[in-house]
């Protein structure tokens, strides 16, 4: 494909044009101080646990949802290991304030750990009480350790012996948790004209299949939610959750409207994304297709368990390889796995089980174009975010200067976090914590910072995500744009005018007509001076006439002399370039085919937080970790944004 290229200043880079649908202000609150119609970049979290989570409490995470909004906010918070009058010998503080941010512990077992925790509850002193706080061991090797413990209190999970035969006192204690939630993201809102911060009521459904997860965060509009959330122990498959959401939300005319955001597909074992259902008639497919189409707009692509963009040499994915897909990968890029192919694995957590390339956004973005005609409709029309799933109560501690860990007590300090697998404290090797990152943030572009706004523009996409530098990445596309359009004055007005933003749907006649031009600008990171972009790429999918899947990668733009990583981690020359900005027309376009295009913005290269540490250490005290070459020493932070669909037709 021909690439038509300009490197310049998009006059307006800290804006982009937004959809009329940003709602007014409710009538309960002032208009915000700062609002723009044009749109602007809002940073946020929308993964974050804390001890209210079954999985975090046992590792010494004692940060509440209070807490967690507070450290967004810019409060210092405590880490594990913390005593009982709250004092802990580790603090830490977010670089730079959120706009936005989600508390979404567990929701499967908020009764069970309530009564184990709240003293005074009847179960407060019963074995698996005990067993779950620490003060007696779990039966068995390794005892000691906290996942053993976590594990062992999962068979509280509604059991009548522990939560009574009528289940009265998990249902009852869990009520009162989720009041508690909700308390907290109303206490944390700005509800002033300042508009500083938006806090969204939200919980984490986390189904686990046959080792893998299949898990989704709940996001709410606004304080209008169900009297409960529903888990995966009320609704045991996916298409149960996006029914009782619509039952009890969606169609319950309360005002109550929420999206259900897809996270660790790398770790599902290709079942996050699957739309085959087999001995579901085709009927039944729809009608849940219809209902997910509805509900996950939004896929999270990269977290603090690795990526979940792309892999190289997966079944039936042509196109040559994409260099950029072995970032910060769970399972090593050049190990020999067995591919799922057109099936499904197991042991997604624990990394035993076959790959599947629905274990990836890129390929389930193809598989939704894929498997509309079928459907009816395309029911894998997927935005995308990132975000950390801290089980810290660190929303949005995402650098890697000051990586104090993810898993508590585990790894509370550089030689933990540096120890392989076999070391860790007794711990199984999937503790492997080399391999954990700082995870990344959520981008949305809308016209203010309040719960409204912040929705509508997840609801139409207007999304984008990082793994962690604050890049702001705009990308549209238009059958008329200008091809000098990256030096106009009106850069954001014409842009507007002549295309479509990300997340949207560009429809042509089916006629022979112009080929699509795209535009594609980014800021770099203001607070990071020394590191600049290195190149804009965008990404085209399409299936060809033999269902198989097709990616093109395309450089439109690049900084000369950034590829090569530092020589040192503290090196202080400033590299790449602060604002890059192109444009691209896409030569090979087929009128006749639908294809999905999305775009990253990439840094340049800069030291992995492993590598830090290992930097940190005197030469001669540092761990074997330090000398692998997985994983690699340095990364490339990159920015995604949300997809543009191209459809010959208007249709779904």
């Amino acid at each position: 494909m021909k690439a038509t290229a300009t490197l310049g200043l998009a006059i307006a880079l800290g804006v982009a044009a937004t959809a009329a649908a940003d709602s007014n202000p409710p009538s309960d609150r002032p208009a915000c101080q700062n609002r723009n119609p044009l749109g602007q970049a809002f940073f946020g979290e929308l993964h974050v646990h804390t001890a209210t989570s079954f999985d975090a409490y046992p590792v010494g995470v004692r940060a509440t949802p209070d807490q967690a909004y507070a450290f967004a906010r810019g409060e210092e918070l405590a880490l594990p290991p913390i005593d009982a009058a709250g004092n802990s010998v580790r603090t830490v503080k977010i670089d730079r304030p959120l706009d936005f941010a989600a508390v979404t512990d567990h929701a499967e077992m908020f009764g069970e750990m309530h009564l184990c925790t709240v003293p005074g509850a009847a179960q407060y002193d019963t074995p698996p009480c005990q067993i779950f706080r620490g003060d007696r061991e779990v039966p068995g090797p390794g005892g000691s350790h906290p996942l053993a413990r976590i594990f062992a209190f999962l068979n509280t999970r509604r059991a009548p012996g522990f939560c009574g035969d009528d289940l009265a006192a998990c249902t009852s204690a869990a009520a009162t948790v989720w009041q508690q939630t909700q308390a907290a993201a109303e206490r944390a809102y700005d509800r002033s004209d300042a508009c500083s911060f938006t806090s969204f009521v939200g919980y984490e459904y986390s189904l686990t299949d046959q080792g893998n997860s299949i898990h989704r965060n709940v996001i709410f509009r606004s304080d209008i939610v169900p009297d409960a959330p529903t888990s995966s122990v009320e609704a045991p498959e996916p298409y149960q959750l996006w029914s009782a959401l619509h039952r009890d939300c969606i169609d319950a005319g309360t005002g109550c409207d929420a999206i259900a955001i897809p996270h660790n597909s790398n770790l599902g074992g290709g079942l996050v994304f699957a739309l085959e259902e087999p001995g579901v008639s085709l009927e039944a497919s729809r009608e849940r297709a219809t209902q997910r189409s509805r509900l996950e707009r939004l896929a999270e692509i990269f977290q603090v368990k690795g990526d979940s963009e792309c892999r190289n040499g997966l079944f039936e994915v042509l196109g040559a390889a994409d260099e950029l897909c072995d970032f910060e990968k769970r399972r090593r890029p050049d190990a020999e796995i067995a591919d799922c192919k057109l099936g499904t694995g197991t042991g997604g957590f624990s990394g035993t089980g076959c790959i599947s390339r629905l274990g990836f956004v890129r390929y389930a973005l193809l598989e939704g174009l894929r498997q509309r005609e079928r459907l009816g409709l395309n029911a894998l029309r997927l935005g995308i975010v990132a975000a950390t799933d801290t089980h810290l109560g660190l929303a949005g501690g995402v650098s890697e200067e000051n990586y104090p860990g993810a898993m508590g007590i585990p790894d509370r300090n550089a030689d933990l976090r540096l120890a392989l697998g076999e070391q860790l404290e007794g711990a199984p090797a999937k503790a492997f914590p080399l391999l954990n990152n700082p995870g990344g943030l959520a981008g949305i572009w809308a016209a203010e910072n309040t719960r409204e706004a912040l929705f509508d523009a997840m609801k139409r996409r207007e999304t984008f995500g990082t793994s962690g530098p604050r890049i702001e990445p705009r990308f549209y596309a238009g059958w008329d744009l200008p091809p000098d359009l990256c030096d106009e004055p009106g850069f954001l007005e014409r842009s507007q005018r002549g295309g479509v933003p990300m997340g949207a749907t560009l429809y042509g006649s089916g006629t022979e007509q112009a080929n699509p031009r795209f535009v594609l600008s980014a800021n770099a990171d203001p607070d990071s001076p020394r590191h600049g972009l290195e190149r804009l790429q965008i990404v085209k999918g399409w299936i060809d006439d033999q269902g198989r899947m097709n990616q093109q990668v395309h450089e439109i733009a690049s900084a000369k002399g950034t590829r090569s990583p530092p020589a040192q981690c503290t090196s202080e020359e400033p590299r790449g370039h602060r604002q890059l900005c192109a444009t691209w027309s896409d030569s090979d376009f087929d009128p006749a085919q639908s294809a999905v295009y999305y775009a990253r913005a990439v840094q340049v290269p800069t030291c992995r937080w492993s590598t830090i540490q290992c930097e940190s250490l005197p030469e001669a005290q540092r761990p074997e970790a330090c000398s692998l070459q997985w994983p690699p020493r340095h990364i490339r932070e990159r920015a995604w944004t949300s997809p543009i669909w191209i459809e010959p037709n208007a249709g779904s």
